[in-house]
């Protein structure tokens, strides 16, 4: 039997999604929580592989077992073992062709940026922070040449293992709520390390070291040495995961609002 789970997480304390030989990964924990309930070796495979500190509201895995156990078990009894900062928030039977990142059709990430002159207290780890005033508008109107299919080697890690750097970005919005930006993408699929590098050009546009026409040229250039530094990971959240309606998979959350942390 294939179980697919939605999973959260505070990545903060964690190196990463993926399984490394030092530990400490969400994966790890979610792994040898799973193993409790089935009683047998268990691994999973994700929807989005996130870097150390970066979290997700809307994390998607599949496993295979051959343990009979109510769904509950694979939620309760797997939370009761998992540390304070992974929770699995459901969990149903899929046919065995479902896959959670091959039969995904689109990711949406937040990043959610303090922007005050004061660095981060209680909200350290789970926000990013820029202490210069940005323009919230000039921002925007960057993000739009940013639309649609694209290369976006300018904007891929070094390191970055996929095959194309062809994506295609449906939505890149930049809002300010109080003290906060917010910043909400959605594509096909993400390279490594896009979306922090695409925020940090965007701050650099927002602050005014470039025109909103840069990061256009960015694009055309095709030359991460030209686009601003990786921005921290803090702030990032994996907000969910579409899937077909035939997979019958819950809709992925709401990802919380900056309202609801007091920015």
């Amino acid at each position: 039997m294939r179980i697919a789970l939605g999973v959260e997480y505070d990545g903060s304390a964690f190196h990463g999604w993926q399984i490394q030989p030092c530990g400490g990964t969400v994966q790890d924990a979610l792994q040898e929580s799973l193993q409790r309930i089935a009683g047998v070796e268990t691994r999973v495979v994700c929807a989005g592989r996130t870097d150390a500190g970066v979290h997700a509201m809307g994390q998607v895995v599949h496993f295979d077992t051959a343990v009979a156990r109510p769904l509950t078990a694979w939620v309760r009894g797997v939370n009761s073992f998992l540390p304070p900062a992974v929770a699995v928030r459901w969990a149903q039977a899929v046919p065995d062709d479902f896959h959670a990142r091959f039969s995904a059709r689109g990711r949406r990430y937040r990043y959610v940026l303090l922007n005050r002159a004061q660095r981060v207290g209680v909200w350290q780890g789970r926000v990013g922070w820029y202490h210069h005033p940005l323009d919230a508008g000039a921002m925007r109107e960057a993000s739009s040449s940013m639309l649609g299919e694209h290369d976006f080697s300018a904007f891929r890690a070094a390191g970055c293992q996929a095959r194309s750097p062809v994506r295609t970005l449906r939505r890149l919005d930049v809002r300010r709520s109080g003290e906060a930006l917010v910043f909400d993408l959605e594509a096909d699929a993400f390279l490594h390390h896009m979306v922090r590098n695409l925020v940090g050009s965007l701050v650099y546009v927002g602050q005014g070291k470039h025109p909103p026409q840069w990061m256009g040229e960015l694009l055309q250039a095709r030359d991460r040495r030209e686009a601003a530094p990786t921005f921290a990971a803090a702030g990032l959240y994996l907000a969910g995961v579409e899937y077909a309606p035939h997979w019958g998979l819950p809709e992925p959350a709401e990802t919380f609002l900056p309202e609801v942390l007091g920015l």
